[in-house]
């Protein structure tokens, strides 16, 4: 391919990337008013989030397998288009048993357009022959702002969510059929044939049990760092999303600069890097509890944790015992698992030991990423 070929194809799968974050920070940010719209209690709401989380989960084996079987352009378009058809359908869900299942579904064709864009991703930074993968999930990160940025804006103008969600919806339609052209019409991978079910080797265990590790750190950040605030701190009521927001711009900003940082480092060194960030700022938030110093440390978590799973999945993405899309779907299950373990857990800890007990067992988790980073470094990956 030509330079220019090259740069199509990135802002191609950047927007992608960019629809992505966008449909579902529109979601997230409307939750309030669809439980209010629907009359839901907050065991029902809790009962109805976890349906999300459940498709993405089924979705993970069958995503690597189709876009090995396919290619990776097909799926992501595909995907981006359901993500973007559910979304709207969840505005116009009138009861709870349909907001449910649209819910499934849109967890399902959300985790098949992360499984297939990232291989797209993969295959555009092969191009380029350097890391640029932060960059691309830089950019899910900068569109979960401005989607909830424009949420917060439907919300002061009283529009409802089936309205607001139409709106996005056809931003992304209209998205997709620009980009569309400018994606890899054809991934290394696509029409191989290869089981579902692929058990991953040594290598992207060691990549999983990364991921895992920095998605219980992300999943408690998400989770946990208002009440944090709220309980330990003992934040002002207005001062209690100070640590949320500064965990959020430091994922941001740190995976705009990481594929320099990355360059300058290497993927080791990084890796390393990130375990010592993510933990020095848990330890920080547990041993100085007051705003600004839990807000310094919850803004080191961010830095920390944000480019690990970029470059967890561009490592995996070069495997050589299996597909670009499988090895991700496996990495991912390792993170997803994390994501969704680490704040019942949290939970769990906090009601028997206390929430500052419960970040400590956070911090060794980010310091397992810096361990196992070591022990790749030693074994001659990652280099």
């Amino acid at each position: 391919m030509t330079v220019i070929d090259k740069q199509k194809a990135r802002l191609s799968v950047a927007a992608f990337f960019f629809l992505n974050g966008l449909c579902f920070a529109s979601w997230a940010s409307r939750i309030p008013a669809i439980q209010e719209h629907l009359n839901l209690s907050e065991a029902a709401l809790g009962s109805l989030l976890l349906c999300i989380p459940v498709g993405a989960l089924i979705s993970l084996p069958i995503a690597g397998w189709l876009v090995t079987r396919s290619g990776s352009r097909p799926v992501m378009i595909l995907a981006a288009v359901l993500y973007a058809v559910f979304l709207f359908c969840i505005g116009q869900a009138g009861n709870p048993w349909i907001l449910g299942f649209v819910l499934f579904l849109f967890g399902f064709a959300g985790n098949l357009g992360n499984i297939s864009v990232n291989t797209q991703a993969v295959s555009v930074e092969a191009l380029y022959g350097k890391s640029i993968m932060s960059s691309f999930h830089a950019v899910w990160s900068l569109a979960g702002l401005a989607g909830a940025g424009i949420g917060t804006l439907m919300v002061n103008l009283k529009t409802p969510p089936s309205q607001h969600f139409m709106m996005v919806a056809g931003f992304a339609m209209l998205m997709i059929i620009l980009s569309f052209r400018n994606s890899l019409p054809h991934t290394k991978t696509a029409g191989e044939r290869q089981p579902i079910f692929v058990k991953p080797d040594k290598a992207l265990v060691s990549l999983g049990i990364i991921a895992f590790c920095c998605m219980i750190c992300e999943g408690t950040m998400y989770d946990w760092s208002g009440v944090y605030f709220a309980k330990v701190v003992e934040a002002d009521p207005g001062k209690v999303t100070i640590g949320y927001t500064a965990f959020t711009a430091a994922t941001t900003s740190g995976r705009f600069v990481g594929d320099w940082l990355t360059k300058r480092f290497g993927i080791s060194g990084m890796l390393k890097g990130s375990g010592v960030l993510a933990a020095s700022g848990l330890l920080l938030a547990v041993a100085f509890p007051t705003v600004w110093m839990s807000a310094l440390g919850f803004f080191l978590v961010g830095l920390g944790v944000s480019t690990v799973i970029p470059l967890v999945y561009s490592q995996a993405g070069r495997t050589k015992t299996m597909s670009q899309s499988m090895a991700l779907a496996a990495v991912s299950t390792f993170g997803f698992f994390g994501f969704l373990l680490g704040p019942p857990l949290i939970g769990f800890i906090a009601q028997a030991s206390g929430l500052r007990i419960s970040f400590i067992f956070i911090a060794l988790m980010a310091s397992m990423i810096t361990v196992m980073a070591m022990r790749r470094q030693a074994g001659g990956e990652g280099k």
